[in-house]
């Protein structure tokens, strides 16, 4: 019975190529704000705030960073104080030993290898410690140059709600969202799920009556 259900509702709603840009409209008209929510000034802030985002909220990081930024501004910064002491600097946003170690071994590593400079391409940020492909699509999508798109819990949630995959995986989620988002979006297109997962998509009530994609979405209860 599910299953013939979805599959009907799938039939209602049309093929995925067609339902994306008029996804992407509609989300842009709704979310016109959607942006990300940590706060920084510098390529090398976006990178640590991003680091330091895993198993946190991004208000928590933000309210870490606010003093952080202050004392660390360069990649030697981070290298100068006991790793201790930056532990006791990030110990708010969690997991701090694990994080501390990430962070000096990626300053050391743009110093070494990128002139202190926080490189824009994949494959050059997934060689940072402790930078793995969600970090590396947040931070190269903020520099202008998206090279995937983020899957994060909104983002994986919504996909499949919204029909648009049946992964689960988050890398073959990408690939999925790839294959059908213009390329032109990949940077917009996560930013617009999070809000939309925030505050119409929830997880356990979804707002339905309330969805500017209530037509296009097989599980939508209107």
């Amino acid at each position: 019975m599910a299953r013939s259900y979805v599959h009907e509702a799938r039939k209602r709603v049309g093929p995925r190529r067609a339902r994306i840009r008029p996804f992407i409209e509609r989300l842009l008209a709704e979310h016109a704000d959607a942006a990300i929510a940590l706060r920084f000034r510098t390529d090398l802030e976006l990178l640590v705030s991003v680091m330091l985002s895993a198993q946190t909220t991004d208000v928590n990081v933000n309210r870490v960073t606010e003093r952080l930024f202050e004392k660390y501004r360069r990649p030697e910064d981070y290298l100068a104080v006991p790793p201790e002491e930056l532990e006791r600097d990030i110990f708010a946003t969690g997991f701090f030993r694990q994080k501390t170690k990430a962070l000096r071994g990626t300053m050391r590593m743009l110093i070494e290898e990128f002139d202190a400079q926080v490189p824009r391409r994949m494959e050059e940020l997934l060689r940072l410690p402790g930078v793995a492909r969600k970090t590396a699509n947040v931070v190269a999508a903020e520099l202008g140059e998206p090279q995937g798109i983020v899957v994060d819990t909104h983002v994986r949630r919504l996909s499949q709600r919204l029909g648009l995959t049946k992964e689960d995986d988050p890398v073959k989620i990408e690939r999925d969202l790839q294959k059908l988002v213009p390329r032109e979006y990949w940077g917009i297109f996560p930013h617009l799920l999070i809000w939309h997962g925030r505050r119409v998509c929830l997880a356990r009530a979804p707002r339905c009556g309330e969805c500017v994609l209530h037509d296009l979405c097989p599980s939508s209860r209107v």
